[in-house]
């Protein structure tokens, strides 16, 4: 995770080409986040220049997405709600990325005290060579495909991506959970088959899915119907 420096991404840039899925993690009562070199690269900085705080994320929200996020922070403080939106980022420099987050809330002694999850950059402009490494990807699990099509398919429909967005996302909760691809996809398909969602919350229901906590999906499919 970061810590406090200066510089930006540009001046001295790692090979991040695949930096387009990075981990967050923030402290309600502490009002405190942090955030992986790659979620840092998305927003302009060179991994460890700088500590995430959220001023420094409201500054690089979009203006037009900024009250939302604001209310958004407000009121998962307020109820520990996770931490998922759709939305605009400014990084350094000027650059508008567009970023899906997905979180899950997590406890500390017993106790909900903060949310973590994933910043996806579903930005439309792609590296020709993170599309090479996708491909090989997919062609190395070609004979899992039908249930990686279910899984990408899935998430395209939910989170309105593109088939190798929401394979980078499978890759990703791969690489976090260090199981297979396609055990991942398998899991999810498997955990979804009884629900379709379409409303906010519902789709708050999917994100826990996502993120492989299938038991906290259901108790907080169970909390919205009340």
């Amino acid at each position: 995770m970061a810590n406090s420096g200066s510089g930006h991404a540009d001046d001295a840039a790692p090979d991040r080409a695949e930096a387009r899925v990075g981990r967050f993690r923030y402290w309600f009562d502490a009002d405190r986040w942090e955030w992986s070199d790659e979620v840092a690269v998305m927003h302009g900085y060179s991994p460890g220049d700088i500590t995430p705080t959220t001023e420094l994320m409201m500054s690089h929200k979009h203006p037009a997405d900024r009250e939302s996020f604001a209310q958004l922070v407000q009121r998962m403080r307020l109820t520990k709600a996770p931490f998922s939106s759709r939305h605009r980022i400014v990084a350094v420099g000027g650059r508008v990325r567009s970023v899906i987050v997905i979180g899950r809330t997590f406890a500390e002694a017993g106790s909900v005290v903060g949310t973590d999850g994933f910043y996806l950059d579903v930005d439309d402009v792609v590296d020709e060579s993170v599309r090479g490494r996708v491909a090989d990807h997919v062609q190395h699990f070609r004979e899992n495909g039908a249930i990686i099509e279910q899984a990408k398919g899935m998430l395209m429909i939910v989170y309105g991506l593109d088939a190798e967005r929401a394979f980078d996302v499978l890759r990703w909760v791969s690489q976090t959970r260090n199981v297979p691809v396609h055990e991942v996809s398998r899991s999810m398909v498997d955990a979804a088959a009884d629900g379709a969602w379409v409303s906010e919350n519902e789709r708050r229901s999917f994100d826990l899915v996502v993120l492989g906590s299938t038991d906290d999906a259901a108790a907080s499919g169970n909390a919205a119907g009340h």
